[in-house]
């Protein structure tokens, strides 16, 4: 594959950049960014003084920088904005997952979890006009054999009957929808154990974690691990009766209810809705790792963590919030999502409290991407906060200040938000420096599975 040229103004910016005298300072702080696409910027100093004598332990400014800051990273979760960073909200969201599902003695999460009942289940949305796909004879109805990659895969066999409104509202309303199914999913398992809504929570709870994912026709759908635990949560035992196909059953039943539905007043030309869930629903029983079935803690853990770092950019729509209709043009947006993207315009209007048009770059959803139950398993913030620990005891044992106690250690510090990104050579830079720093990950896990394979042969 050839390399793509730079242009001049480019690559002049990046021979500039790799020719300063303090190249090796600004490739440091950018690996520690991970190869961050648009790091933050900050202006400041800290001091570190001995509260006793007031001697001063350690001062940092970032006078003596490259071009006088200090940078960090996004933090962004999407990997069409910043792949560096949603390489570690991805690697968060598994070790949350997995946590779930195989017990974390660091968090608190035994790993008697696993002996709980847990399924993998997927709520798709429901139809709202035909299109291309791939069935299992092989030929769309439009008599044609897609290949997997084929660009009209998921787009309207006729734009002109599909419920384009009808796809973006159930979007906007599908937050609502997972809502509703949780409570109804508590009562159905309340009534096969011959138990009250009220009475369940001291005899058993529901947790789960899920993510949302775009289907290529733009209608999400959720993937959620659900689990039984006892009263108190993963730490405590379910019932006896509390099992896999209970679960399932209960699953099932929550999902094809009445009560699970959201429904949505007629306006204008546009007339009442109620939104249920697809006729498509798949619930399968998590297995442990490594007894041959497909839907192991692992997978199940990588498959929910790849899709909370993607959004409704899958579908060839704009990864930000859209200012004018016009912008769809200039970054020649699929004309089945435009049709989605125009049908929040049309809408916005209509429905003024849902905001369709602030969240037509999502195609109308606008509820959190990836979330859990309360007692599901630990949190991101935590997990960040065990990172940010573990990089503060390194650096003060760098500092030779691990020796002392916190209490005795006097921090000031004063920062100043400086900016962001890169200039077009520091991009280039970056993004090379990103991909070192991945094969070196792919290269260390490749190595670690031929050992672990090594050991078990041997």
């Amino acid at each position: 594959m050839p390399e793509t040229l730079l242009d001049p103004t480019t690559l002049g910016d990046l021979l500039r950049v790799a020719s300063a005298s303090d190249y090796a300072r600004w490739e440091d702080q950018i690996r520690r960014t991970g190869g961050c696409a648009n790091p933050i910027h900050l202006t400041g100093w800290t001091i570190h003084k001995d509260k006793t004598t007031g001697e001063t332990l350690y001062h940092y400014t970032t006078a003596n920088e490259p071009g006088g800051r200090l940078r960090l990273a996004c933090g962004n979760r999407r990997a069409s904005r910043c792949p560096a960073c949603a390489w570690t909200y991805a690697g968060d969201t598994y070790h949350l997952i997995r946590a779930g599902l195989a017990g974390d003695d660091r968090r608190d999460i035994p790993a008697t979890v696993r002996d709980h009942p847990r399924v993998f289940a997927t709520l798709t949305a429901p139809s709202f006009g035909r299109v291309h796909n791939r069935p299992d004879n092989g030929t769309c109805r439009c008599g044609t054999r897609h290949t997997p990659d084929a660009p009209e895969l998921g787009t309207a066999l006729d734009p002109t009957a599909y419920d384009y409104a009808g796809a973006v509202l159930f979007n906007n309303h599908a937050g609502q929808l997972w809502q509703r199914f949780t409570t109804r999913l508590r009562r159905e398992i309340a009534t096969r154990v011959g138990l009250s809504r009220r009475e369940l929570p001291d005899r058993l709870r529901v947790s789960y974690g899920k993510v949302a994912e775009f289907q290529k026709r733009g209608a999400l759908h959720f993937h959620a691990v659900i689990r039984l635990d006892g009263p108190d949560g993963p730490g405590t035992t379910p019932p006896a009766w509390a099992t896999v196909d209970l679960l399932s059953d209960a699953i099932r039943a929550a999902a094809a209810h009445s009560y699970t539905s959201v429904s949505v007043p007629a306006a204008e030309d546009q007339p009442a809705r109620t939104f249920r869930w697809g006729s498509q629903l798949d619930v399968r029983p998590v297995k442990a790792f490594g007894d041959g079935s497909d839907i192991t803690e692992q997978a199940v853990a990588s498959y929910v963590a790849k899709y909370a770092t993607k959004a409704a950019e899958t579908t060839g729509t704009l990864d930000r919030r859209i200012g004018e209709l016009s912008e769809l043009d200039r970054h020649d947006v699929p004309d089945h999502t435009r049709r989605l993207v125009e049908a929040c315009k049309v809408l916005d209007p209509l429905y003024p409290e849902r905001r369709l048009w602030a969240w037509a770059h999502m195609l109308g959803f606008r509820g959190h991407f990836s979330s859990k139950s309360r007692r599901y398993s630990t949190t991101l913030g935590a997990l960040r906060q065990a990172r940010a620990d573990y990089r503060a005891a390194q650096e003060h044992a760098a500092l030779a200040l691990d020796d002392r106690e916190p209490d005795t250690v006097l921090v000031l510090a004063d920062w100043q938000y400086a900016g962001h990104g890169h200039t077009p050579g520091e991009s280039v830079l970056a993004a090379t420096i990103a991909r070192n720093l991945q094969l070196n990950r792919e290269t260390a896990r490749e190595a670690l599975r031929d050992q672990l394979t090594d050991e078990r042969d041997h």
